[in-house]
């Protein structure tokens, strides 16, 4: 056996340094990578592809000039169906995906042509979570006293970190209602300033740090992140309790637990860069390589700063985990969040 150990281990090394020459061979010189964000300009997915593709340029062989296309639509549905279907996996396009692109609700829907395991994943971004944020003038009727507040939400579904406003709703008496169809966070961001809705989510303390420092708003709650296994709050969202904690004991059905822990597991996933389907492994190899390079330089950290102070990297295989998770998801789990959705007005498949 312990023979039969070593000659398996030397085949998994050559294997392995098989890959990495192969990956030395790619060469991007003299050509154009685009980055496909499916998301308007301004916001969080957007931001962080600006700030990873010159990192990214300075890395890949060749170091190739590399762009951000930005295709909105249908929560990034236009964009993925896109993606999946006309892109030519040459390594020449890629794609800066958000949690949304993971989410079940999202590319089990009829019009939705994409896999996102299918996709080779190289690399993420984490920001520690996201955060609800409430004008400080409504915050009174939150517990149900005068007219209802208005949650200002993208697209015509949630994202997984609005969704604490509907397990708000359902389980802690929250006086919302929910008001869809922002084209952007850039609009969510100037309807909150203006006073059009009274709450929103995000994950990126930039876009609303004038309003914080105004005294306009505050945090209401945030979603925490994983780490080593526990969930942890973001230090940059003050005091502000993590939502699991505000929940503890509201639910008392394992099926509706498992539907709270699917939308945990979400929150999870920030951003995260990915090849097409098809792509050959050298180019993948390449990427990751160059990936993981980005990540130790020295700009990094200064770039990532002007998103998040827990701006931190997230290995391709965690990421590849934790969308596996998600698309394993039972339906049912699925259909209680469709169904509690529907409750409060909105139409999620």
């Amino acid at each position: 056996m312990n023979r039969l150990s070593i000659v398996l281990s030397g085949i998994c090394l050559a294997a392995f340094a098989a890959a990495a020459a192969a990956a030395d061979e790619v060469s991007f010189k003299d050509k154009t990578i685009t980055f496909i964000v499916a998301s308007p300009s301004g916001g969080g997915t957007d931001t962080s592809g600006r700030l990873i593709a010159p990192l990214m340029a300075s890395h890949l062989p060749g170091k190739p000039t590399v762009i951000v296309r930005n295709i909105p639509g249908a929560q990034g549905i236009t964009a993925m169906n896109y993606f999946v279907r006309q892109v030519v996996p040459d390594g020449l396009t890629a794609t800066m995906a958000s949690s949304t692109i993971a989410d079940p609700l999202l590319f089990r829907r009829a019009q939705s042509q994409y896999d996102p395991t299918a996709f080779f994943t190289v690399g993420g971004v984490g920001r520690g979570g996201t955060t609800l944020v409430i004008r400080k003038a409504a915050k009174e009727r939150l517990a149900g006293r005068g007219a209802p507040l208005i949650m200002g939400a993208l697209g015509g579904v949630p994202r997984s970190g609005m969704l604490m406003t509907a397990w708000g709703i359902e389980f802690l008496g929250w006086n919302v209602r929910w008001v869809t169809g922002y084209r952007g966070t850039s609009e969510l961001m100037l309807a909150l300033e203006r006073g059009e809705i009274d709450l929103t989510s995000t994950a990126n303390l930039f876009e609303i740090q004038k309003l914080l420092d105004t005294g306009k708003i505050e945090f209401l709650a945030q979603s925490g992140t994983l780490r080593k296994g526990q969930i942890a709050p973001r230090p940059d969202f003050g005091s502000a309790p993590i939502f699991a904690s505000l929940m503890q004991g509201k639910i008392k059905d394992p099926v509706v637990q498992q539907a709270f822990d699917y939308w945990a597991s979400l929150t999870s996933i920030d951003k995260w860069l990915a090849l097409p389907p098809k792509t050959p492994d050298p180019i993948v190899g390449a990427y990751r390589n160059a990936y993981a390079a980005a990540f130790t330089d020295r700009s990094f950290a200064e770039l990532g700063k002007k998103i998040s102070e827990d701006f931190e990297p997230v290995p391709y295989d965690d990421v590849d985990f934790l969308v596996g998770k998600l698309a394993d998801i039972p339906p049912q789990s699925i259909a209680y969040i469709s169904t509690m959705l529907r409750k409060q007005g909105i139409q999620s498949d």
